[in-house]
């Protein structure tokens, strides 16, 4: 008697690739995708310090996104040869160009199978230079698998995209961060009269950002109107007037993904040290900014480098974080901000 094949469970949930502004100077693009979680566990995850996103990312049109549907439910043919799909390709581009995770995706009767999990940058990939040989292969239920992909078809395709409502008194600060935003893909608007918006103007909003100048009764009054409107916007509340930081800021914000499903999972900072948890390996840049007292803006790379899973206390420079200083870290799909604590 054969024994009955092992099977994998098959599922999807909400991701984020962090946006921002780069200490170059260039901009990362935020995106919004589901990811897909195998066994309970997202599938990137598995994949090292992967920067990239699935085929099934909110900001494409809706028939952009069923095609993608449609190929990962075997309705329409492979994207690639040998029957290899996209499982993740760059968040910048969609060329293979610069690399992609692929798989050959097939019908196992009425089973389907996820296998031979690879690396690729060309037509054909190198299963044994570029191949992933710990990750699968997967058997899904098909009738499972193919209620979890049916049911983004019946819902019409993606969501909106994540939206950022501005509330503040310094104009110009609220129009770089505002057009910092919409360069990297968060559509922005700036207000002063949010107690009075349309409830259903409100609901399209993922976070509220305070300028330090507002009172605490007009925060109260734009929280109020989000809550009659029933909607779950976060609210932020600006740490300082340097574009980088309050875009990481509002990208934290947006980052509704469960803490168990995140790589960058903690941070903290004091004068001298900064402590990072992570739950998977990743590379992960700190920075620090700091204002001094003419209000200028000083930047200072504190680490850059791949941590193990674990606690990490992070050396720093007392000059970096002395003042009014906050820290960002970065890591692929998510970012962490945090002020300096004295004493």
């Amino acid at each position: 008697m054969s024994a009955e094949p092992a099977y994998a469970t098959f599922g999807l949930a909400p991701a984020m690739r962090a946006g921002g502004v780069l200490s170059n100077g260039a901009y990362q693009a935020h995106r919004d995708f589901l990811d897909f979680i195998i066994d309970g566990r997202p599938l990137l995850l598995r994949l090292a310090d992967l920067d990239a996103v699935s085929p099934l990312a909110t900001d494409l049109g809706p028939s952009i996104f069923t095609a993608h549907v449609r190929r990962l439910l075997l309705e329409s043919e492979p994207p690639l040869a040998d029957g290899r799909y996209v499982i993740y390709g760059c968040p910048e581009c969609e060329g293979l160009e610069c690399g992609a995770v692929t798989a050959i995706i097939e019908r196992d009767g009425k089973d389907i199978v996820w296998r031979d999990f690879a690396w690729q940058t060309n037509e054909i990939p190198d299963l044994v230079l570029n191949g992933y040989p710990g990750i699968g292969p997967f058997r899904f239920r098909g009738d499972q698998y193919r209620t979890e992909l049916e049911h983004l078809l019946a819902e019409g395709g993606p969501g909106p995209g994540r939206r950022v409502l501005l509330v503040g008194q310094r104009v110009a600060v609220l129009a770089r961060l505002a057009a910092a935003l919409r360069t990297i893909g968060v559509g922005a608007e700036i207000s002063r009269d949010a107690a009075g918006a349309h409830a259903d103007e409100l609901r399209t909003y993922g976070a509220v950002a305070f300028g330090r100048a507002i009172d605490e009764e007009e925060r109260t009054a734009v929280r109020r109107a989000f809550e009659a409107a029933g909607a779950d916007a976060v609210f932020v509340e600006g740490l300082a007037p340097i574009i980088p930081l309050l875009v990481a800021q509002i990208e934290q914000a947006l980052d509704r993904s469960p803490a168990e499903r995140r790589r960058l999972t903690a941070l903290s900072a004091e004068a001298g040290r900064i402590t990072a948890e992570v739950a998977a390996p990743c590379r992960v840049q700190v920075l620090a900014y700091r204002l001094d007292r003419l209000y200028r803006t000083h930047t200072h790379e504190v680490f850059d480098g791949l941590l193990e899973p674990g606690s990490h206390v992070i050396d720093a420079d007392r000059n970096a974080l002395k003042g009014e200083s906050h820290v960002v870290a970065r890591t692929t799909g998510g970012v962490l901000v945090s002020p300096v604590r004295r004493g």
